[in-house]
């Protein structure tokens, strides 16, 4: 999939701002932004319900504007606020998708047999009107599953489902890496680092940056972060704060948590200094950027 320089403007609020994204056909793509960021307009115009008001988006090759016909065959789609047929089971609203493909006979109940499979369904008679919200969501991804797509787009497919339901959809999206491109619209960012391998952030309509997570903590990762803990931490604190290479000295009870611009450095000077103090070192330990910390550090910058 290729996004270049998309805008899209409601009269003259600016929802999209020259978006430039790729993503690499079999990867699980997080699609990262705070709330109002843009991802649901991008979702909405790379599944051909709204139009850009300028730039373009090619799904394997396809224009999504010009070609709807054929990227609609190659795709499938869950908004964030999938409907369901309340007064179906999941076999019978499975049968209906897939014939609206135009799927029938065995080809479609091999299908429809797999996705409630998949989705942990299969034997479930309980009409769909009766499901929690974790059911109707693994059933919206079956649903969007069902014409074998080669790219998945999906919408917030875990906001507002407690933890069980948020691990089932995930274990469900986990499962298609490698074999259908997943686009995964989030802004919950356990649920990227637990299933994706590449990631873009989007901020006030525009990408601030795409990378593998590894290269994105390795990239903006800002300081490093050691944890210290001697039997003396005060006397320790006052030495810390005054070493070339430490840039901030906190207390976490009764740990001293440094952020350095080098470690190699720290770890050679904080035994000393902790020698030097006659103290005793309990723990050292090194502590990497989080992917929340990189998030929080790009969309703060973008908004200076």
């Amino acid at each position: 999939m290729e996004i270049a320089g998309l805008t899209k403007l409601y009269g003259k609020a600016r929802a999209l701002d020259g978006v430039d994204l790729r993503v690499a056909e079999g990867s699980v793509f997080g699609f990262l932004g705070p709330n109002g960021a843009g991802k649901t307009t991008t979702l909405r115009i790379l599944a051909g319900l709204a139009r850009p008001t300028s730039g373009s988006a090619r799904i394997l090759g396809h224009d999504v504007i010009r070609e709807a016909g054929e990227v609609h065959a190659l795709m499938g789609y869950l908004p964030d606020v999938p409907g369901f047929y309340k007064w179906m089971t999941a076999d019978e609203f499975l049968d209906l998708s897939g014939r609206l493909f135009g799927l029938s006979g065995e080809v479609l109940h091999k299908r429809r047999d797999t996705l409630l499979d998949l989705a942990g369904l299969s034997g479930v008679t309980t009409r769909i009107g009766g499901y929690s919200r974790g059911m109707k969501q693994r059933l919206g991804v079956a649903q969007a599953l069902i014409n074998a797509p080669r790219i998945l787009l999906l919408d917030e497919p875990t906001s507002a489902l407690d933890p069980i339901g948020r691990r089932e959809v995930l274990e469900m999206i986990a499962a298609l890496a490698g074999r259908t491109t997943v686009f995964f619209s989030t802004h919950i960012l356990a649920d990227v680092e637990r299933v994706c391998d590449t990631v873009a952030v989007l901020a006030r309509g525009k990408v601030v940056e795409q990378a593998s997570i590894e290269e994105l903590k390795a990239r903006h990762g800002g300081a490093q972060r050691v944890v210290i803990e001697v039997d003396d931490p005060a006397r320790l604190e006052a030495a810390l704060r005054s070493a070339a290479w430490s840039t901030t000295v906190t207390r976490d009870g009764e740990d001293l948590v440094v952020e350095v611009t080098d470690h190699d450095v720290a770890s050679y000077e904080v035994p000393a200094l902790v020698a030097a103090l006659e103290l005793r070192l309990r723990r050292f330990e090194a502590v990497e950027a989080s992917l929340e910390d990189v998030f929080v550090d790009l969309v703060e910058a973008d908004g200076r």
